[in-house]
Order: C-alpha cells, then structure tokens, then sequence
C-alpha cells in the first residue's frame, strides 16, 4: 500500500506531544527515555519512529552499543542499568499485552526501580509512545515524513 499523505490534525499532534513531554519530564533521564521510545517502537514495528528515536537516542547520549543490542536486551550482561531493564521488560509487557495484563513480577521490578510517580510517568510513556506508534504504522507513516500541520 502506498504512503498515505494526509496529516495529522494539530490538536491531535499537539495532545500527544504534551503527553510525551509531561511523561518525559517525570522520569528525567534522557537515555532511559529514548530507549523505551526505540525499543516500544521496534516491537510495533514503526519505521518512523524507530528511525526518530534512534536519532533522538544519539542525541541524547544513547551508546551505539546499547543501539546495537537494545532488540536482544534480556541477552546482554552489563550493558543495560537494573532500572532500564525493569523499563524494557515493563515496556514489551505493555507493548504486547499478549495475556491481557502486565505480569505482576515485571510490574514490582519496575516498582523497585521507580518511585510511585516515577514509574506512573513511565506506564506514561509507553502509552503515549505506543499512541504515536499506532498512528503512524496505521498511516504508512515512512521515515523522515513530516506528518503534523
């Protein structure tokens, strides 16, 4: 199918990315961000935002290493922080949803993590990441577009 190239309304755009910005701000840490962003991103597959996030995630000071292996995550030893693989396995949880629920073990590992509002701005943004996923694999979104007015 090709692109599609209509836009996305602005008060769409504009909600998501307060969202995005609102769960940003409570976690604080750049690179625990992007590589939530990325690794959400990858799972649904979303060429735009794989390809922004990874962009995002160097910017930020994201090793290449840590981009290298973020798909394998769970098979590296001292690459990832204890907090950013309790973020991971909480983000593929959400991400998939496969039973229905999150697991309660990936849960309470985030929660030794993440303080209450830490980890609520977290749960934040997998949802909102995974909004903009579904927005733009739904579109056909293809990397670089610009798809807001």
């Amino acid at each position: 199918m090709p692109a599609r190239t209509d836009r996305l309304s602005a008060d769409v755009y504009h909600a998501l990315a307060a969202a995005s910005a609102a769960a940003k701000e409570g976690l604080g840490d750049p690179v625990l961000v992007e590589l939530v962003m990325l690794r959400a991103s990858q799972i649904n597959r979303c060429a735009f935002c794989v390809d922004m996030h990874l962009t995002l995630a160097r910017k930020n000071g994201v090793s290449e290493r840590s981009l290298d292996l973020l798909q394998v995550w769970e098979e590296t030893d001292g690459v990832f922080t204890a907090p950013e693989r309790a973020a991971l396995a909480l983000t593929e949880a959400v991400t998939v949803l496969t039973d229905g629920f999150v697991p309660d073990e990936v849960y309470e590992r985030a929660a030794a993590h993440f303080d209450a509002p830490a980890l609520a701005h977290l749960l934040a943004l997998i949802t909102v990441i995974n909004s903009w996923n579904r927005i733009m694999v739904s579109r056909r979104t293809p990397p670089g577009e610009l798809v807001w007015q």
